[in-house]
């Protein structure tokens, strides 16, 4: 059932819509706890700290079931930044890559390059991994769909990237490449926290920090 969570909505202006799917039969089923969505939300409350509101969902590993979420978040919900976990291996269950690049008009390669690259610091088999992104357009609204992994280490290290014990980035975390994205596909502007993921934007598409 959809599950729609506020963080801090102000009055002015259009407020971020942020979709978080996880994709998970034993969970969706009630086997176990689901630990993707919870793990997502609690890793954007302490990143994002512009007004923002949450749509839920926890899906089996159907694939006409994920592409019906996420058409659902995107042209419904209007979503400008939809999430996933689970379901990006090589299982044959494993098909939200195939359902995401279905409902996609354009992939974005780099976020599952950079998606990989952070885990293979941690183990070899992150090469099996299949995550990607992609943007969905319709009737003038866009969304930056992006598939991450299922465990929630690993999705708290592939959003935030490495950091040494000073706090120094080793290397990059996908997020910061986020706020720009939803810019230039005209979605809201994104601020973040600097001390968890600092966003990146060229100097002329900077603006002043909200009072």
């Amino acid at each position: 059932m959809p599950s729609p969570t506020t963080n801090s909505i102000s009055s002015g202006g259009e407020v971020l819509v942020v979709g978080l799917v996880s994709v998970s039969d034993r969970a969706s089923a009630g086997i176990y706890e689901d630990k993707g969505i919870p793990a997502l939300a609690d890793w954007l409350a302490g990143a994002i700290t512009t007004p923002y509101r949450l749509e839920t969902r926890l899906i089996a590993d159907e694939r006409a079931l994920i592409e019906q979420t996420l058409t659902e978040l995107v042209d419904r919900q209007r979503c400008h930044l939809v999430l996933t976990t689970g379901g990006t291996g090589p299982a044959r269950r494993d098909v939200t890559p195939e359902a995401t690049l279905a409902v996609g008009t354009r992939e974005m390669p780099g976020f599952g390059e950079q998606m990989r690259q952070i885990s293979l610091q941690f183990v070899p088999t992150a090469i099996l991994s299949r995550q990607l992104a992609v943007i969905r357009e319709i009737d003038g609204h866009a969304a930056l769909i992006m598939n991450l992994p299922g465990q929630p280490k690993a999705i708290k290290e592939t959003l935030e990237g490495l950091k040494d014990a000073d706090g120094k980035q080793l290397v990059a975390g996908i997020f910061a490449a986020v706020p720009y994205c939803v810019d230039l596909i005209g979605g809201p502007y994104i601020d973040t926290n600097p001390a968890v993921c600092k966003a990146f934007r060229p100097k002329s598409a900077q603006r002043p920090p909200a009072a």
